[in-house]
């Protein structure tokens, strides 16, 4: 029975048995037991009774008793709450956490004694800046309140600034006089045509500006563009080169508001840090907005390099 074992059902084996001749027919119903018995797996379609779908159907129960279990497991054990984050005295070295227990934190001091309790609480081994931390109450987005000035710090910053001075021939020589390090046009312009920005401070007179501006992407994010009321655009070099090396700083508020500015090294006298906390502050006071309404000066923080901080006295 060829035309039995062809066929893709049983009920097409059993017509075929019923409509075509045979010699046998015991032999005819033993093909079509066997093909009921036998599946076709070539030509089974997917569905409730294919091997697919009893194995999907598996596969989901084993999934879901995986997630009742993790689940009872959950209930069982309580997860245990994390332990609260560590301050930054706690994660600090040793050295820091020695210099912080000198810092009583509940305690506001006068700026005098922040000064002083600032170089005592360095914890490093080089001769660290000593930084002024003004948190104002000014918008920054205002254009008014955008607080902003130089001011000449009368002991000095501490450290040796390089001086590079744009101008013409003879405004050049005075200021290679006053004690810059290099000036004149033809000098100047190479080192920024090779990018060669090894200087602190470049003064401009107002006739170069406008040959400084294909530099401004260069001179700009660095802080060394020249701006008048920074002082480092002058038609007096002389004057302007002799205030850089005396010591004058730009100070001017972030966006939160709040002025950073070293104010000298850890080396220096308690008189000369002294003297250039009150020239800053007195500068930072005559700079209030006249538009401000409120509190200008909230809070006075002093500090050493990676030394803790230190409430001062407004």
């Amino acid at each position: 029975m060829a035309e039995a074992k062809k066929a893709k059902t049983k009920k097409e084996a059993e017509l075929v048995v019923e409509t075509a001749p045979v010699d046998n027919p015991s032999e005819a119903k033993l093909e079509v037991e066997n093909l009921a018995a036998e599946p076709n797996t070539a030509t089974a379609k997917a569905g409730k009774r294919s091997h697919k779908a009893i194995e999907e159907a598996e596969e989901k129960q084993a999934k879901q008793e995986r997630k009742a279990s993790a689940k009872s497991d959950d209930e069982s054990h309580k997860v245990k709450p994390a332990k609260p984050a560590r301050s930054k005295a706690e994660r600090a070295g040793k050295k820091y956490r020695e210099s912080f227990k000198l810092v009583d934190r509940d305690k506001t001091y006068s700026l005098a004694d922040a000064l002083e309790l600032a170089v005592k609480t360095s914890p490093v081994k080089f001769d660290a800046s000593i930084e002024l931390h003004i948190n104002l109450g000014v918008d920054p987005r205002q254009a008014d309140q955008n607080v902003r000035d130089t001011v000449a710090l009368p002991a000095g910053t501490g450290k040796t600034m390089k001086i590079v001075v744009l101008a013409e021939a003879d405004e050049a020589a005075n200021a290679k006089k006053a004690g810059a390090d290099a000036a004149g046009e033809d000098e100047v312009f190479a080192k920024l045509d090779k990018e060669e920005l090894d200087f602190d401070i470049l003064i401009a007179t107002p006739s170069m500006m406008p040959k400084l501006g294909k530099y401004a992407r260069l001179l700009g994010p660095r802080g060394l563009m020249p701006n008048p009321k920074s002082g480092t655009v002058s038609a007096n070099t002389t004057e302007a080169v002799q205030q850089a090396k005396a010591g004058r700083v730009e100070y001017r508020v972030d966006q939160s508001g709040i002025i950073h500015l070293a104010i000298g090294k850890a080396s220096f006298s308690k008189d000369q840090l002294q003297q250039n906390a009150d020239a800053v502050m007195s500068s930072v006071r005559a700079a209030k907005p006249a538009s401000l309404k409120g509190i200008y000066i909230k809070s006075i923080y002093v500090s050493s390099t990676m030394g803790p901080s230190i409430r001062a006295e407004a």
